[in-house]
């Protein structure tokens, strides 16, 4: 029988199984008894490469034209199924899902999709309490939405009915035997694994097969690199997954051992390299009782707290590569912490080349597999001895194949097999029975907004990592947005998602407003001119929440209508003096004035707050912060002298290089005078492919009060500064030496002048020498004379040496150097941005042990959507103002995001849409 054809069968057994109970089980109207209820199957979206269906067109014509029941199904152009295939189900393909009563989906959804009343499947990942579905979760119940998992829908011996997890293994083999062959050619090893694709390469599971079967060929023939010794690949578990991985691992040449004799065969000099080696080890292999007992299995599931594992002394020495399958929560022992691995790899005994963790349990069994890896980058390195990870495939370390995804790599066929399985559940839900088992076991929340009984355990998850309870939006409301900047876009779009949502776009570019406008529905275009108090108060007056995207300099003056017409206030700003002023008049009239929640400030506050409170809450202290941030052009497009580029007035970027600022560094106090900033950059070695400077921001040092870190005297280092690209303060503080960000009046520059008339002004007549004696250069040192070309070199390229060019009539230099960058500097129609960020902590934790960790967003623009700056400026903006709006966000005042009710869910809704931190234990 083929192999579809087969796993369809098996399906279809269990289905066939499944759907007799369901006859004999209670009947139980969801909706109305007249008719079916309606299905309806949204449109995925979780990330780029999630093609899958949870009901293919087979089976919704089962319940179109069988049942009588209405399917509705979200159009959707990178589906696997195509729409039309849908239609000729009998399938209505429709954006709505609102008339629907059931919906299904594979992975979870943003909660501005929810729709209040409905029944929900999906993949929650929320019963176990993972922190960063909580948020989700609590909206779920907010809005009385009954929630069924897949990963719940079990028969009565808790056997799962519904699942990827073969896929799962399918697809997680094929990229570990891709992601070995890569890991051995950085080792200097050529091997027949190298010809292997990764699984989404291959149309069909029986075309990956095959090609793993030829690799298998050529071992036969050809052998493996006797060097590397007996190739053993360790299995652990016996579930889906695993099943799923040897169905892949048993095309090569291979012999079984026992766990037993794993020792033997490493050391063994007389292996077949001509085939590989397996290993499958199960929990009895490699747990002993912490007394000495004899290993009982139902002991072990029910009392795991009496065992210990042995799999660092008996298993690990012994594998070169492991593959994951087992599931695991923090009640059940580790396979092998971190520091038991890396005393392994200190008495060289660790032989492990490649992880495929296809569980994907982050700080789990095998506690050294600290984040999930991606199908755009499948692999990552972990390092035992130093304890950290990396991205050098020729580095030291362990190989790491985590990917959270791996059946969306055969979306056809996992699809096809997990709807065989699904589809009689859907009909009864259909049908109007939701007291089938199989739909009992495998809800998490009732229609009336509650836990079912078994997962009243998740009150505590939902009380931590929740949120305030959080309510939908509901009726209309307005939001009045000032400024229509480029990163209002993210914001609109955001706003926009959330159901009965109106936004006012308030401008004095309007222009720019009607582009911003253009195509998103329930918006209105409105001229505005801030300083017209008349006309301002009208507005703030006929709206809920206001969004001030505006020069910070204006805040207080929109603050104070506000507070007139008591409605909240949304800033991505700095707090300043005259803003702070206003805590006690916002309290007192109930008001939430949620400032820097942008980038920075505002994303930075999130990540660096939840670590301080995780370490506070273990009595543990922070002894340094450092934090870097910058807005730069990707590398690709950094292909000018400053390595810069500004997608908005430039001012603000010069203005900014000269604040004087202040910070300590190493137990000393430092303070930097503006005219001195340029001189101060240091070297920012994040990440080895990006050639990193930084210069300190302004003074670091108030925020040990605002992030409550005690006293500055117990802390080593506390530092913000702001990165760019090598070379770029070097010229910089050149051009501020020579004169070029001079704020003082121009009388030449009012009526037009050259550049080159200009830099006489400046210099004197003779440009190059005139330069060198402003920057103190003696030419006869080669440092100089180079540092020299650069500048020089520099100012060439922007055209300032000639009289040919003229300079923008403006009021002082300053004004029209900035004129001239913003002509210059600009971003070319396909080009993108980058945003880089990195935190690094310093920990003491209470038993005396040090640490330190790093936490570090890249994130890319898309040329065809948002800039990165614009979607982390306004995406933080967007979620704070949804948090106003549904009543999550209750704490009154002039607020930043650095309070735990306000950084939980912010943080969570930032993941959802795509921004997120790596962390990184050094």
């Amino acid at each position: 029988m083929p192999l579809p054809t087969l796993l369809r069968a098996r399906a279809s057994a269990a289905a066939r199984t499944a759907a007799a109970r369901a006859h004999r089980a209670p009947q139980r109207a969801l909706g109305s008894a007249a008719r079916p209820l309606a299905i309806g199957i949204r449109r995925e979206g979780k990330n780029r490469w999630e093609r899958r269906v949870p009901l293919v067109p087979e089976h919704v014509e089962r319940l179109t034209r069988e049942l009588g029941a209405k399917v509705l199904v979200q159009p959707s152009t990178k589906r696997v199924v195509p729409d039309d295939a849908y239609r000729q189900a009998g399938a209505v393909v429709h954006e709505d899902l609102s008339a629907a009563d059931v919906i299904l989906g594979v992975k979870e959804v943003p909660t501005s999709e929810l729709i209040p009343g409905k029944t929900y499947i999906f993949f929650s990942h929320t019963h176990k309490g993972q922190p960063y579905n909580m948020p989700m979760l609590k909206d779920i119940l907010d809005k009385k939405i009954r929630l069924v998992d897949y990963e719940l829908m079990t028969n009565e011996h808790g056997r799962r009915l519904v699942q990827f997890s073969r896929f799962a293994g399918y697809a997680g083999m094929i990229d570990c035997l891709y992601s070995l062959g890569h890991r051995l050619l950085a080792l200097g090893y050529g091997t027949p694994f190298l010809a292997t694709g990764m699984s989404y390469m291959y149309r069909a599971l029986a075309d990956a097969r095959l090609d793993v079967t030829r690799t298998g060929q050529v071992i036969t023939d050809e052998g493996l690199p006797k060097q590397l010794g007996p190739m053993t690949f360790v299995f652990i578990g016996d579930g889906n997954v695993i099943k799923g991985a040897e169905h892949v691992f048993k095309c090569l040449p291979h012999e079984w051992v026992s766990p037993d004799d794993l020792g033997r065969l490493a050391t063994s000099t007389s292996f077949d390299n001509h085939k590989v080696y397996a290993c499958q080890v199960r929990p009895e292999d490699y747990l002993v009782r912490k007394d000495g007992g004899v290993f009982n299995r139902d002991e072990y599931f029910k009392h795991p707290e009496l065992y210990e594992s042995v799999f660092h002394e008996k298993i690990a020495p012994y594998a070169r590569v492991m593959i994951n399958g087992i599931f695991w929560t923090e009640k059940y022992p580790r396979l092998m912490t971190i520091e038991q691995t890396h005393q392994l790899a200190a008495q060289n005994r660790l032989r492990l080349l490649t992880l495929a963790d296809i569980s994907c349990d982050i700080g789990g069994s095998l506690e050294f597999m600290n984040h999930s890896s991606t199908i755009d980058s499948p692999t990552y390195m972990y390092d035992p001895i130093d304890k950290v990870t990396h991205h050098n495939t020729e580095g030291r370390g362990i190989q790491i194949m985590s990917i959270d995804n791996l059946p969306t790599e055969m979306p056809l066929e996992a699809s096809e097999y997990f709807s065989e399985a699904l589809s009689p559940f859907v009909t009864e839900l259909a049908k109007g029975n939701i007291s089938h088992p199989v739909i009992e076991r495998a809800s998490i929340t009732t229609s009336s907004g509650e836990l079912v009984p078994r997962h009243k355990k998740l009150e505590a998850s939902l009380a931590a990592h929740g949120g305030q309870a959080t309510h939908k939006v509901t009726g209309s409301k307005k939001v009045l947005l000032l400024g229509s900047g480029y990163v209002a876009g993210p914001l609109v779009d955001y706003l926009l998602r959330l159901p009965g949502v109106h936004v006012t776009i308030a401008s004095n570019a309007l222009d720019e407003a009607n582009r911003l406008a253009r195509g998103r529905k329930t918006t209105t275009v409105v001229p505005l001119d801030v300083a017209n108090t008349e006309e301002l108060s009208a507005l703030v007056a006929g709206h809920d929440v206001v969004v001030s995207f505006i020069p910070a300099t204006m805040h207080p003056t929109v603050a104070e209508q506000c507070l007139q017409h008591k409605k909240h206030l949304v800033t991505a700003s700095y707090i300043s003096p005259a803003m702070a002023a206003l805590d006690e008049r916002a309290k007192a009239a109930g008001l939430s004035f949620i400032n820097e929640v942008g980038l920075d400030p505002g994303i930075d506050h999130l990540t660096a707050c939840e670590l301080f409170n995780e370490v506070k809450s273990k009595n543990g202290r922070i002894t340094s912060f450092v934090s870097w941030c910058g807005g730069l052009p990707a590398p690709e497009v950094s292909d000018n002298p400053l390595g810069y580029k500004f997608s908005w007035s430039p001012k603000g970027v010069l203005l900014a290089g000269l604040n004087s600022a202040r910070f300590k560094m190493d137990g000393k106090i430092v303070d930097i005078p503006g005219a001195q900033l340029f001189n101060s950059a240091m070297d920012v070695p994040i990440f080895k492919g990006f050639a990193f400077e930084g210069l300190p921001n302004r003074d670091s040092l108030k925020y040990v009060d605002l992030y409550q870190l005690g006293k500055l005297e117990n802390l080593d280092t506390m530092f913000r500064g702001t990165l760019r690209y090598k070379g770029y303060s070097e010229l910089m503080g050149a051009f501020n030496t020579i004169g070029l960000l001079n704020t003082e009046a121009n009388a030449d520059l009012r009526t037009g002048a050259s550049w080159g008339h200009v830099l006489r002004q400046l210099v004197g007549s003779d440009a190059r020498a005139g330069i060198a004696s402003k920057l103190a250069l003696d030419l006869s040192r080669p440092d100089h004379a180079a540092k020299l070309d650069r500048v020089a070199s520099a100012l060439n390229w922007l055209n300032m040496l000639s009289d040919k060019h003229e300079a923008e009539p403006s009021a002082s230099v300053l004004d029209a150097f900035c004129a001239l960058l913003q002509r210059k500097l600009v971003y070319a129609p396909g080009e993108r941005d980058m945003v880089a960020m990195h935190h690094v902590f310093g920990i003491e934790w209470a038993n005396g042990h040090t640490e330190k960790r790093t936490s570090t967003m890249i994130a890319y623009g898309d040329p065809n959507t948002y800039s990165a700056m614009a979607k982390t400026v306004g995406l933080p903006a967007a979620i704070a103002t949804e948090m106003i709006l549904n009543g999550s966000l209750t704490r009154r005042g002039v607020l930043a995001p650095m309070s735990h009710d306000i950084y939980t869910p912010m943080l969570a809704k930032l993941a959802r849409e795509n921004v997120r931190f790596v962390e990184h234990t050094l």
